[in-house]
């Protein structure tokens, strides 16, 4: 049977938790704010208070639901929980955008879901989960990044180029510039821009080299044919 502490001491555990959850949500933000990301230090710091706070509703209700007898109150905390990850989907939606085929800010997302779900933790008073969730978080966030850079994988991008209409080159000498580069080709589409005097490839190119867009962006910028160019790399 747990005892009733006094209000005081209820009050400074609330305080300790609020300011936890702060202190945490700030810590993974300011990894996303680092990187340049919409969603930063001062967003994931509000999560993780929101959640707490939330918590601390149901964590605390037998002092604000002073009018029914405690035997009569039948509350479920996890309902609490499920509607905040619910809820939050909303704000993890806004910072997910499609660029053309490209889509960015998944990570992102993610973090702000998973820092909600951390300030739960807080709220309800589970330090050693939530510290160990925080540590697991920004490892996956920056040591990640750095395993992810050198592990071998296919670097993917959308290429647009441009030519005067009468020296445009055919798709089988683009195929094989590209090829020269370290690139393959998919997606292959053409068009005519500018009322008809740009001819304009687009396509998907991917290649394992990584160094291999800087390569190709040189070549191209080399060509006195290519009007214009544009490289997207793909990825959150």
């Amino acid at each position: 049977m747990q005892t009733a502490l006094p209000l005081a001491a209820e009050e400074i555990i609330i305080v300790i938790r609020l300011i936890a959850s702060v202190v945490i949500g700030g810590m993974i933000g300011f990894e996303r704010t680092f990187h340049g990301r919409p969603a930063g230090f001062r967003t994931h710091a509000l999560v993780c208070l929101a959640s707490a706070l939330l918590m601390l509703v149901t964590v605390y209700q037998d002092l604000w639901m002073t009018h029914l007898p405690l035997d009569a109150i039948r509350t479920d905390p996890t309902r609490m929980a499920q509607g905040i990850m619910t809820g939050i989907g909303f704000l993890g939606a806004g910072v997910i955008f499609k660029e053309g085929l490209t889509v960015r800010g998944l990570t992102t997302a993610a973090s702000i879901w998973i820092t909600a779900a951390i300030g739960i933790l807080i709220g309800i008073g589970f330090y050693f989960a939530a510290a160990l969730g925080t540590v697991m978080v920004l490892a996956i966030l920056s040591l990640f990044r750095w395993i992810e850079d050198k592990l071998p994988s296919e670097h993917y991008a959308h290429l647009v180029i441009g030519f005067p209409r009468a020296k445009a080159i055919d798709e089988t000498r683009l195929r094989a510039m590209i090829a020269d580069k370290g690139f393959s080709v998919a997606n292959l589409s053409s068009r005519l821009t500018d009322r008809g005097e740009t001819f304009e490839y687009r396509m998907m190119i991917k290649s394992r080299g990584r160094n291999a867009i800087d390569a190709l962006s040189q070549h191209l910028r080399a060509q006195p044919d290519v009007t214009e160019f544009r490289i997207s790399p793909t990825g959150d």
